[in-house]
């Protein structure tokens, strides 16, 4: 198969970005996109070209430090995948492909494909944490929960905080990714404790970085790798409105 790749090229942070095209050719439909990558960057080495920048760790969808725009699409048009387990025989031969970052003020570009996403770091930080003391292992495990709150908890913990909910979002908005880490806290009875403080510290932190609203169009559900569902912005909500009422 052979491609026409339009990548972003930015040298930094400062610099005015444009894309530029490439041709590649011979590339396998089971390779993986960030594969495709490797053997482009591979090429402009031997030519003496400057490689294109992008991020990339695990490569098995866990760390979703391969967050791309592809196509107007986060991570592509696959559905429930990252990045690094997009193949190209998502792709026609012959195609091209618009390759960028993710494109949110609260994420600005560190070279070409990387994005510092280090907001959603502070965000964690303000509250998404237990810190109480909650014992070892065996202790948690005398805890009785639910079956459907421990399933609810774990789908929520799913979130790998690639940030695709905020790239896709019309208004840069963060609130998938918060409700997501304040969700999977939130039902549980370790969590319970300091539910009230960490909705609170957590949104508060969320506006003071500059992301947008929520406006529930769902696009950061449609987009997430992981699924994550939109009900958890309700519980956020409700967290966070509880709290505010209680203050």
């Amino acid at each position: 198969m052979k491609f026409k790749i339009k990548v972003w090229r930015q040298k930094n942070a400062k610099a005015k970005g444009k894309f530029v095209t490439y041709d590649i050719d011979n590339i396998s439909s089971d390779t993986s996109f960030l594969e495709m990558l490797d053997i482009l960057n591979d090429k402009l080495i031997s030519e003496e070209k400057e490689p294109v920048a992008f991020d990339h760790d695990c490569r098995e969808g866990i760390c979703g430090m391969c967050s791309l725009y592809i196509n107007g699409e986060a991570h592509g048009p696959d559905t429930l995948v990252t990045t690094c387990q997009l193949h190209m025989r998502k792709f026609t031969d012959g195609q091209t492909i618009t390759v960028e970052p993710w494109r949110s003020a609260g994420f600005p570009v560190v070279k070409d494909l990387i994005v510092n996403r280090g907001a959603f770091d502070k965000i964690l930080q303000a509250g998404g944490f237990i810190s109480v003391n909650t014992g070892g292992a065996q202790d948690a495990n005398t805890v009785p929960i639910s079956k459907k709150d421990a399933d609810e908890s774990m789908d929520a913990a799913a979130c790998v905080g690639c940030g695709a909910c905020v790239a896709t979002c019309k208004n840069g908005s963060a609130m998938l990714f918060v409700a997501a880490r304040v969700s999977s806290l939130a039902k549980l009875p370790q969590g319970r404790i300091e539910g009230a403080v960490r909705a609170k510290a957590m949104v508060a932190k969320m506006d003071e970085l500059g992301f947008g609203a929520c406006t529930n169009t769902g696009a950061c559900q449609a987009e997430c790798p992981k699924g994550i569902s939109i009900s958890h912005i309700a519980r956020l909500n409700r967290e966070f409105l509880s709290a505010k009422l209680h203050d």
